[in-house]
């Protein structure tokens, strides 16, 4: 239950029980508003100004239903306790059809009370904790679209190791969001509020690598006129995100293993020590063990990076997200530009879902941003997509004839022919097949059954 005291409404027009009932929970340390007249009680209810009420049933101009009722109109969350000398079965059902969370006989025990008022505010506590995970979880996704298991599995591993802090190790190919997957990291860390320093370590020459990451001091070499603030100075009390940290060279490996080790580094040229408190995500594009076996990128440094390792699937592998993601971008590109593009027709999407995107969600975007440049009609067809992307060859004989088609046989011919270069591309292992369409094995072994594709 959530810390500070719970303010606890009581209605009572027996005054004698409202003064018992208020005694015992003020013993509590339940903070108690305790009223007779049940006017006076509901003419200073307010959203949010209670966590309880308790209210007698029989009680003269409004009952303790006309309570319950206006409770529910103005603040729905609030549970309310109804208590009454004069239980009858056919009370108890309208009291509980019109929302109330317990009826209690009078008389009762001080126990019996303090336990349904815990059981209610704990039942309070966790439809509201369950409400803001929702909430979370829905922020969370927000930014990164599509609802595949495999991405999905990876945003909740994502969403769990954002709140400790540790390094995490990104990898997948260019294009697969991996800076957005850092960022959310960062937004969901303790760490939100500090800055977010990126650095893509293959775009920086080797030579001013180290002092865009440590910084130097002046005369440090030619041309270091002044001192300079390295990129990890900046970054304290923050998250240092290194893109393609597989290309640092061997000397900054070596400097950056130092600093993850005792949080501590040298500027270039300096002798002083320099300390500062900075997480560090990390992604890259290759794969960093083969690297380690190669000798070109140090194993002790691989696991101070890799404390835990997210894989981002490529575009390939989560299909089913496409339409999502172009849907996405669309309304992206219609925000910024004032145009009204509804989407792509069937055809278009579905070759899209067949393409492979070697350039993933990247390239998938710059096609869409493309194509609506090109045709700003109601829905992009066939003919602007295969100005932009090599369409597999019997994509235009399935422009022409998809339209005599109804939906479940467009839909046939769309899963069969998907299905069938899945298997071959596979070599007919159905588990793999799961893995790169996002479909579970159960799903994959039906469909292939339904179509008598072996």
């Amino acid at each position: 239950m959530a810390s500070g005291r719970k303010r606890i409404l009581v209605i009572d027009n027996d005054e004698a029980v409202c003064r018992m009932v208020e005694a015992i929970l003020a013993d509590r340390d339940y903070a108690v508003s305790a009223h007779v007249r049940s006017l006076d009680a509901m003419a200073g209810f307010a959203p949010g100004k209670h966590d309880l009420v308790i209210t007698d049933i029989k009680m003269p101009i409004m009952s303790g239903l006309d309570v319950l009722q206006k409770v529910k109109q103005q603040d729905p969350a609030v549970p309310v306790i109804m208590i009454t000398a004069h239980a009858t079965v056919d009370l108890s059902i309208q009291a509980l059809r019109q929302g109330a969370y317990d009826f209690l006989t009078k008389p009762f025990e001080p126990e019996e009370l303090l336990s349904r008022i815990r059981n209610a505010l704990r039942q309070t506590e966790l439809i509201k904790e369950n409400r803001e995970l929702k909430e979370e979880l829905a922020a969370w996704q927000g930014s990164i679209v599509g609802n595949s298991p495999h991405l999905l599995s990876l945003l909740e591993t994502a969403r769990k190791v954002a709140i400790r802090d540790i390094p995490v190790l990104i990898s997948g190919e260019s294009g697969t969001g991996k800076e957005l997957v850092a960022r959310a990291i960062r937004h969901y860390s303790r760490r939100r509020e500090g800055k977010f320093v990126a650095i893509n370590c293959g775009a920086i020459p080797e030579t001013l690598l180290e002092s865009e990451l440590f910084g130097h001091r002046k005369g440090a070499f030619t041309g270091a006129d002044r001192d300079h603030k390295g990129l990890i100075e900046t970054a304290d009390g923050g998250t240092l995100f290194l893109d393609e940290v597989g290309t640092l060279p061997p000397n900054v490996q070596k400097t950056l293993l130092r600093f993850l080790q005792e949080q501590e580094f040298y500027r270039v040229g300096d002798t002083t020590p320099i300390k500062v408190d900075v997480r560090v995500l990390s992604a890259t594009n290759l794969d960093l063990q083969v690297a380690v076996q190669s000798g070109a990128f140090r194993e002790d440094l691989y696991y101070r990076l890799n404390v835990v390792h997210l894989r981002l699937p490529p575009l390939r592998e989560r299909r089913s997200d496409i339409p999502l993601l172009v849907a996405h971008f669309v309304k992206e590109q219609n925000k910024r530009f004032g145009t009204h593009v509804k989407g792509f027709d069937r055809q278009a999407v579905e070759a899209m879902v067949k393409y492979d995107w070697p350039g993933n969600i990247r390239q998938l975007g710059n096609v869409v941003q493309a194509a609506m440049a090109i045709d700003n009609s109601d829905y992009i067809g066939l003919d602007v997509l295969a100005q932009l992307i090599e369409l597999p060859q019997n994509s235009a004989a399935l422009a022409g004839d998809l339209g005599q088609l109804d939906y479940v046989a467009a839909l046939t011919r769309f899963e069969t022919e998907y299905l069938n270069r899945l298997l071959q591309a596979s070599a007919g292992n159905i588990e793999d097949v799961a893995h790169r369409s996002g479909m579970n094995i159960a799903t994959v072994y039906r469909k292939i059954k339904k179509y008598g594709l072996r």
